[in-house]
C-alpha cells in the first residue's frame, strides 16, 4: 500500500520525512508544506478518488476546520488518517481516533513531530530502532524544542545549519544514506564540522547587525521587537531576546517567504496564542504565521517610520548598569532617563528631570525594562555624558 506524508518544511519536517522513508522506503511520497498551502494540498489529496487506499499521515502541521471535517469523513469511510503533532494549538485533534498530539513526555522533555512519529512507527512495528536513528531523532527534538541551548548540544544546532546550507533534497539524501550505511552511530563529518565553525562566525556577525535594526512597538499587551530577516531565524530570535530582555517577544518578518516567526524567552508570554490570533500557531515560546495583508500592515506599513532602537554600548566605563551613582538612558527624541537606587534598596526613575510617579522597582532590571519599554531608550554613551558635563 502506498503512503502519503504531509509535513512541515523545517528541520522537524525533514526529520519526519527521514523516519517515514526509513520505515516505508520508496512507497512513501512526502510533501513539505507551510500553513499557507497545507489545507489546499490536503483537500486536493482527499478529493482525488484514487487516493482512498493510500495511508495518509500529517505531522507537525494543523489543518483548518474545513479540512478537519474532510479527514473525519475519510476516516469514517474506511480511509486511513493519522495526524501527529506536538503544538499546544493542535491538542483538539486528540478528540479524534486518528489524532495524536502530545506536547511533553512523562519525564517533562518537550516532544517534536519527528520524535512522536518515530515512537509511533516503532510501536506499530513499522520501523526498527538503531543507535544512529535514535541519536538523529534526539538531535532534531533538542533543536526543535531549543533544549540544545540549555544542554549546550551544539551538534543539534549544527544539524539545522547544515540543513539550510545544503538544502532539503541534498541533505535528506545524504542523511538517509548515512543512517542506512552506519546504523551504529550518528555523527558529523570532519568537513561538516569545519563548515560549522565558519558558519558560527557568520551567524554572530548577522545577529550583531540585526540587533541594530529592531523596531519596537506595543501590539496588544506585548512589547514587541520587529526585525526583518531571512536567515538563521531561530538563532536570531533567541539571541535578540537575550540581548533585549525588556521586549516580550521578537517578531522575525521574512518578506521573501512571506512568513513571520515569533520567539520569546519569557514564561509570562505565550507566542502560540499570539500567533493564533494572526492565523498561525506553534509553541508557547516559538510560533509563526503567514505574512497576510493584515500582518503586512501591522508589522511593516504601520511601523515604517519608527526608527530602530539603539543597542546599549558595550565599552562604557562610567555610565554602566546599576551604578551606585545612577545610570543614564537616552532615546531618539533626546529625552534623558535616570535610574537610581533609594536608601531602602529599591529603584526609582527620573525622566527629563521629573520623578516617574510613585513607581518603584525591586530590581535594576525591572527599572531598566520600564525605561526601555516606555521611552524606547538605550544606555547613554560615556562620551555623550562627558560632552554634556563640559
Amino acid at each position: 500500500m502506498e503512503v502519503k506524508l504531509f509535513t512541515d518544511s523545517d528541520l522537524d519536517g525533514l526529520g519526519s520525512a527521514i523516519v517515514a522513508k526509513m520505515a516505508f522506503g520508496d512507497k512513501v511520497d512526502v510533501t513539505h508544506c507551510s500553513y499557507r498551502n497545507l489545507n489546499q494540498r490536503v483537500e486536493e489529496f482527499i478529493k482525488e478518488g484514487r487516493n482512498q487506499d493510500v495511508k495518509l499521515y500529517i505531522t507537525d502541521l494543523a489543518v483548518n476546520k474545513h479540512v478537519e471535517k474532510l479527514l473525519q469523513e475519510r476516516y469514517q469511510n474506511g480511509g486511513h488518517v493519522q495526524v501527529i503533532d506536538h503544538h499546544v494549538t493542535a491538542l483538539h485533534f486528540n478528540n479524534y481516533e486518528w489524532g495524536y498530539v502530545k506536547t511533553d513526555y512523562e519525564d517533562n522533555r518537550k516532544t517534536c513531530a519527528t520524535s512522536l512519529f518515530y515512537d509511533y512507527l516503532l510501536e506499530k512495528k513499522l520501523l526498527n530502532s538503531t543507535p544512529a536513528l535514535d541519536e538523529f531523532v534526539e538531535l532534531v527534538r533538542q533543536y526543535d524544542t531549543w533544549e540544545w541551548d540549555e544542554n549546550n548540544n551544539i551538534i543539534a544546532k549544527h544539524l539545522n545549519d547544515l540543513f539550510f546550507m545544503f538544502g532539503r533534497e541534498h541533505f535528506e539524501e545524504d542523511l538517509l544514506k548515512r543512517l542506512q550505511e552506519n546504523p551504529s552511530s550518528f555523527e558529523l563529518t570532519d568537513m561538516e564540522k569545519m563548515l560549522m565553525n565558519v558558519e558560527e562566525k557568520k551567524i554572530e556577525r548577522y545577529i550583531h547587525a540585526k540587533n541594530k535594526q529592531i523596531i519596537q512597538m506595543f501590539i496588544g499587551e506585548y512589547c514587541v521587537g520587529i526585525v526583518y530577516a531571512e536567515q538563521y531565524l531561530s538563532e536570531l530570535g533567541n539571541a535578540l531576546n537575550k540581548r533585549n530582555p525588556h521586549l516580550d517577544l521578537i517578531a522575525l518578518v521574512n518578506l521573501g517567504s512571506k512568513k513571520i516567526g515569533f520567539r520569546t524567552i519569557h514564561d509570562h508570554v505565550d507566542v502560540a496564542k499570539f500567533a493564533k490570533e494572526l492565523g498561525g500557531g506553534g509553541h508557547p515560546k516559538a510560533s509563526g504565521c503567514d505574512l497576510t495583508e493584515e500582518c503586512f500592515k501591522l508589522f511593516v506599513t504601520d511601523v515604517f517610520n519608527i526608527p530602530p532602537i539603539k543597542p546599549d554600548p558595550e565599552k562604557n566605563e562610567i555610565n554602566v548598569k546599576d551604578s551606585p551613582y545612577g545610570t543614564y538612558y537616552e532615546n531618539h527624541l533626546g529625552e534623558i532617563s535616570f535610574i537610581f537606587k533609594n536608601d531602602d534598596g529599591e529603584y526609582s526613575i527620573e525622566h527629563e528631570g521629573k520623578r516617574v510617579g510613585d513607581v518603584r522597582f525591586s530590581t535594576f532590571q525591572e527599572a531598566e525594562n520600564y525605561v526601555k519599554r516606555n521611552f524606547r531608550s538605550w544606555l547613554r554613551f560615556d562620551r555623550d555624558i562627558q560632552r554634556t558635563q563640559k
